[in-house]
């Protein structure tokens, strides 16, 4: 298999995804190999996403985070990485509620943090490469689904 620019792109970033549904991150984490993404770290909920950032040598370059979880959901997670002063980008998804989805963005926005996106559940490939920068519109890849 040859690597494309984007893949060698995407080995090079490192990505948390918190969410609480196994079988949701265990398909984001196929669709970030897809992209080249292979450092990947995840997270059953928000407390659990803490532990994961506090253990990282490094915060992550992107962070997906669901909105609805137990224990602490993603708005209140949200609103300890505005503490942190978290700098990656935030990529937020439900596959619940949109209204909820446009809360959490603006409320992580008006803390200061970067929202590339907001998705219902299943994120595509590639809607997935675009918002993390590996693919444009003029690529024409297959998206696998």
């Amino acid at each position: 298999m040859v690597m494309s620019n984007t893949a060698l792109q995407g080995s090079q970033q490192t990505v948390l995804v918190v969410d609480d549904d196994e079988f949701s991150r265990e398909v984001l984490r196929k669709k970030l190999n897809f992209w080249g993404v292979t450092d990947i770290h995840m997270a059953h909920d928000g407390c659990d996403g803490l532990a994961v950032l506090n253990a990282m040598t490094r915060a992550p370059d992107f962070l997906i985070c669901d909105i609805f979880m137990p224990d602490m959901d993603g708005v209140e997670f949200i609103g300890e990485l505005a503490k942190r002063e978290f700098k990656g980008a935030l990529i937020l998804v439900t596959g619940v509620n949109r209204d909820m989805l446009e809360v959490a963005e603006s409320m992580a926005t008006m803390k200061g943090l970067r929202v590339l996106g907001t998705f219902i559940k299943p994120l595509h490939y590639e809607p997935l490469g675009q918002v993390l920068g590996f693919s444009t519109a003029s690529e024409q890849k297959h998206d696998p689904k």
